[in-house]
Order: structure tokens, then sequence, then C-alpha cells
């Protein structure tokens, strides 16, 4: 399996609604995070989450599905075109 680095921005508008359903997602997919800060926004009633993800394409894909698809909930992602290996595994990256 190949595994892409990249970067998962998510605006969560009225985070109490989906804090919970935002964490489990998170937390099933935990094997992929390199990385994780949330900033609260109270006061404008909104929260970003920035994630550092390492993992295949299929995993990045169907956590940022299952995200995008929470009422409220905004992602966006960026991927690097570089290819790394998945543990011993090795990447003929031309």
């Amino acid at each position: 399996m190949v595994n892409r680095l990249g970067v998962v921005g998510i605006v969560i508008s009225d985070p109490k609604q989906v804090v919970e359903k935002i964490n489990a997602i998170l937390s099933s997919y935990s094997h992929i995070i390199v990385g994780r800060m949330g900033i609260p926004r109270p006061e404008q009633k909104v929260s970003v989450i920035a994630l550092i993800i390492e993992g295949s394409t299929d995993e990045i894909g169907a956590l940022t599905g299952k995200l995008g698809n929470l009422a409220g909930v905004v992602v966006k992602s960026a991927l690097t075109a570089r290819q790394t290996a998945a543990k011993g595994e090795k990447v003929n990256d031309q």
C-alpha cells in the first residue's frame, strides 16, 4: 500500500451539535493522523481543526467523506504528490 502525506482542514459551524460525531470519526482514523490542532472560536460559534495525515488515498478519502457528510462541517484536503511506503514496503517514486 502506498501512502501520501497531507493536511486536512475542518471548519465546524455550531460545534456543539457535531463535536461527539467528529471525535468518534477522528478516533477511528487515528492510525493515519500524525498531528492535530484544534482552534475553538466560541464567540463566533465556529471551530477549526487542522490535521496532518499520512495514509492511502482511500483511507484519506473515507475520512474526509465521513466528516464532510456531517451537517455544518466543511472539509478540504491537500496531499503531496510524493508517495511514501507503508511500513516494510518500497515505493517506485519516479
